[in-house]
């Protein structure tokens, strides 16, 4: 076993333990999703537009919610991620609320094997590329999958915010990738109280390494967004500033938080 292996085998049995405790948090908000609820922010439909009758390609979609979201768009979804039971609740979460997703449980790197289809659009969102070492080639994926004109939809957290200890009191960490991150996570984004201990791998990736590998695998940017705050409440000391808008206490509005692309294949 290499050490990408290892280091996806790490990853892939977190989050398979932080799946019930998402599910059951205050975080997702799965009362009201299945009362009919978009999970989708603004930030993503604005530059999504209109998708219905679409195909869509949805990257590592985690339990599903964005996934089912996009289908009640009216487009038509294929979402996949590598934890077999978040995979297993999209299934049963997408039959709750009769809504038609073919959920693939593979890790991102392998779907060109398993998957021989063209989408119209390819879409992935929030703390998704720090999982995977090789952005290069996770840029040749989405050119792959992506119909001539398709277009890649992308929204993540900021490279600058990784660069943070916990806390966000200093800078522990390089900017640009150097190596993978190996940590001992307690608890959860969605349940910092959850009884969850397990060690995570990520690799952080700057703007520049993004954008670069997305145009040599020939998508043309279109837009690119920063924004100086998050939709979501997951950072230690927060400030809501705004009804579902936070940011960082001690840094307020002085450094970006998301950001977000637009590009088309060539």
């Amino acid at each position: 076993m290499n050490n990408f292996e290892k280091h996806l085998n790490t990853n892939k049995n977190l989050w398979n333990n932080k799946v019930s405790h998402h599910i059951e948090s205050d975080f997702y908000k799965m009362d009201n999703f299945l009362a009919g609820n978009t999970s989708l922010n603004s930030i993503e439909l604005d530059l999504l537009g209109n998708i219905e009758g679409k195909s869509v390609l949805h990257l590592q979609c985690h339990f599903g919610q964005d996934s089912i979201s996009l289908a009640k768009l009216g487009a038509k979804v294929t979402a996949i991620d590598f934890s077999e039971i978040a995979v297993g609740k999209a299934k049963e979460i997408a039959m709750q609320t009769n809504t038609n997703v073919d959920f693939i449980c593979c890790n991102i790197y392998d779907l060109p094997n398993l998957l021989d289809k063209k989408f119209d659009v390819v879409f992935t969102s929030y703390g998704t590329i720090c999982w995977l070492p090789d952005i290069t080639k996770w840029a040749g994926i989405i050119s792959h999958f992506l119909k001539p004109n398709g277009q890649f939809v992308f929204v993540d957290f900021h490279p600058v915010i990784w660069m943070y200890d916990n806390d966000f009191k200093f800078i522990q960490y390089n900017y640009f990738l150097d190596g993978p991150i190996i940590e001992l996570e307690t608890g959860t984004y969605a349940d910092r109280n959850a009884d969850i201990t397990g060690e995570s791998v990520t690799w952080n990736h700057s703007l520049s390494e993004v954008l670069n590998a997305l145009i040599k695998n020939g998508l043309e940017i279109s837009v690119f967004n920063e924004f100086d705050y998050s939709p979501y409440n997951i950072f230690s000391n927060p400030i809501e500033f705004e009804k579902g808008k936070f940011r960082i206490e001690n840094h307020g509005n002085k450094i970006p938080i998301v950001y977000a692309i637009l590009a088309q294949k060539n």
